[in-house]
């Protein structure tokens, strides 16, 4: 989970071009993940939303003035399905706080590589802390 203090807030009205251009942002970062690991990517829903909910900033132990950029989120239950449909593990990436948060396209771009891989490395199962010692934070 990558969560940082939280700026100003911005309308999630915005034309589609906008919308278009983060997309290919996230399409940039998963493209430039090297093999094994970007096969991984392929297994996950990779969502992109506005920004995360209140409740998910509560649940995950945030204050009101803090915000996610990107949330790993395993299956509720592997065990657990709809039918013949299993619910697939997914990373969320906030487009919202991120732009908020960068408005150079160019750190835009290279902080959203660095969500997606900090998203990856949970689902690899690695923590925070040995992510901060890889400087990846």
């Amino acid at each position: 989970m990558v969560k940082r203090p939280r700026g100003s807030r911005t309308s999630s009205r915005l034309p589609r071009a906008r919308h278009d251009r983060f997309d290919r942002l996230v399409d940039r970062a998963i493209a430039g993940i090297p093999s094994p690991f970007r096969e991984e990517l392929a297994r996950m829903a990779i969502i992109i939303a506005d920004e995360p909910s209140p409740d998910l900033l509560q649940a995950e132990g945030l204050e009101p003035d803090d915000t996610l950029y990107g949330i790993y989120q395993p299956p509720v239950d592997a065990l657990y399905s709809w039918g013949d449909v299993f619910e697939p593990e997914r990373i969320v990436i906030f487009r919202l706080p991120l732009e908020e948060d960068f408005a150079d396209p160019w750190d835009l771009e290279d902080e959203v590589r660095i969500t997606v891989i900090h998203e990856l490395a949970h689902h690899l199962g690695i923590d925070d802390d040995r992510l901060e010692e890889l400087g990846v934070d």
